[in-house]
């Protein structure tokens, strides 16, 4: 069973930057793609980043993308999403996820992932 605990989400002015972890335990953590997912109050849950396990393949939603970046340190077992120039529309409640990748996969749907962790609040304000 996999274990996934972010941290790294604060209060931060616009324009500012703000980096995600993800620490992940009790898997082999190179064997998950893993993602980013956010849920802003009265919304539903959005994909935002995510890579396929080998780390060599990244998407990123639209509204995000050129801003935020999602890297992964194996050696750590460990996500991150660095997050630059923020928008008050980032404002959400940020969560990590990992998907048991054997094959193609819909990395932007959430039902894919097997395991999420309990999310870590951005605030961004204007």
């Amino acid at each position: 069973q996999v274990q996934l605990v972010e941290s790294g989400g604060r209060l931060v002015q616009a324009g500012g930057s703000l980096r995600l972890s993800c620490a992940a335990s009790g898997g082999t953590f190179s064997s998950y793609a893993m993602g980013w997912f956010r849920q802003a109050p009265g919304e539903e849950r959005e994909f935002v980043a995510s890579f396929r396990r080998s780390g060599f393949n990244t998407y990123y939603a639209d509204s995000v993308k050129g801003r935020f970046t999602i890297s992964r340190d194996n050696a750590k077992n460990t996500v991150y999403l660095q997050m630059n120039n923020l928008k008050p529309e980032d404002t959400a409640v940020y969560y990590c996820a990992g998907h048991y990748e054997v094959g193609y996969y819909r990395y932007y749907d959430g039902s894919e992932y097997n395991y999420w962790g309990q999310g870590t609040q951005v605030i961004v304000s204007s």
